[in-house]
């Protein structure tokens, strides 16, 4: 395990271990405020080891909600608890960014946004999306860049901006989805791009700004086009994961051995030089160090594993059994369920042992 355990430096901050707990909307708020739950939550992931986690998905504006109870970062007054996060994780010897995020169509909103109109489906709901006129993106733009100068003042370590997964970002990077004809259309990644520079004139220039990327959006070859657009703009790093999920192409050999989300981010890895996060089917600390030594990708994301078992990262650098997803048809953990069968299973084992 000598590559994921080994330190890693994105700018300034120096990561004890090449272990990312990726965003997972798991602990949710009080109408959109921390509570002593989330604090606990985050403090528990940080003992586990590993040297960086991402906030979850944390909303931006009050319209672009996933859920009533999503965690905010869109008022002043959020910051304080927001800084109880930071101050547990930290307390621990672990970094933190956060996620900030805007649904777009998938959201809750009555009558959502969309960089054009589109029909979507999904949440048991049919929605259509209202095209967004200029004054609206100005508008979003500017929640985003307010939210990043809050994450700033709260004390984290960075922020990573939500371009992947069907989210608003996502939506004006996918060419099925956006069909604007404006400058908006025709230059996808302008959208997050003035929203990079935005947040970039109201923090320190040491203050990491990343942004997680669908590969396929919605092929790989735009993926790689948009990776390449946005590392012009002076993004610090890619997490890289799915695109639209209604409207992405994957095509890959079938002898690849890892995943599909690997694939990409070693492709785009390929063609950037900036680091690249990698995610998907990561369920050992065996395969997350091949994968970190074949891809030459830089960080690994362990998200269900930690779900099983917060403490995988020690246990891994220990050696010890570390639990796996065991890749359920309904997650049951996602359910806000405790009867994860993976959960339960390492658990057994664990006190057999």
């Amino acid at each position: 395990m000598n590559k994921l355990f080994s330190e890693y430096s994105i700018k300034n901050v120096k990561i004890k271990n090449r272990i990312c707990v990726p965003p997972m909307v798991i602990s949710l708020g009080n109408e959109g405020y921390v509570t002593l739950e989330n604090v606990n939550r985050y403090k528990e992931l940080a003992k586990g080891g590993a040297g960086l986690i991402i906030q979850e998905a944390t909303g931006i504006n009050k319209e672009g909600r996933l859920s009533q109870r999503q965690l905010g970062i869109w008022n002043d007054d959020q910051i304080e608890g927001l800084k109880d996060i930071v101050n547990a994780v930290h307390a621990e010897g672990a970094k933190i960014f956060v996620q900030i995020h805007h649904a777009g169509v998938t959201g809750i909103a009555e009558q959502p946004i969309c960089p054009s109109s589109y029909e979507y489906q999904g949440y048991g709901r049919t929605v259509v999306g209202r095209e967004m006129t200029i004054e609206d993106i100005k508008a979003v733009q500017k929640d985003y860049i307010e939210a990043g100068r809050r994450a700033y003042e709260a004390g984290y370590d960075g922020i990573e901006l939500h371009g992947c997964h069907g989210y608003l970002i996502s939506q004006f990077l996918n060419k099925r989805v956006n069909k604007r004809t404006d400058e908006y259309g025709r230059n996808p990644e302008k959208f997050a791009i003035e929203i990079i520079e935005g947040i970039r004139k109201v923090t320190p220039e040491e203050f990491i700004v990343g942004i997680r990327l669908g590969g396929f959006e919605p092929t790989l070859e735009d993926g790689l086009h948009h990776a390449k657009e946005l590392e012009k703009s002076g993004v610090d790093f890619f997490d890289v994961s799915y695109g639209f999920f209604n409207e992405q192409e994957i095509h890959m050999s079938e002898e690849y051995k890892y995943s599909n989300a690997v694939y990409a981010a070693e492709e785009i890895r390929k063609a950037v030089s900036i680091p690249v996060f990698a995610v998907g089917g990561i369920n050992s600390a065996e395969l997350a160090e091949e994968i970190l030594n074949e891809t030459k990708v830089d960080l690994v994301d362990i998200g269900r594993g930690v779900l099983i078992n917060p403490n995988w990262a020690n246990d891994a650098r220990g050696g010890r059994d570390t639990g796996k997803c065991l890749n359920c048809p309904k997650c049951m953990w996602f359910g806000q369920s405790k009867t994860c069968s993976g959960k339960v299973l390492f658990e057994r084992n664990n006190e057999r042992g």
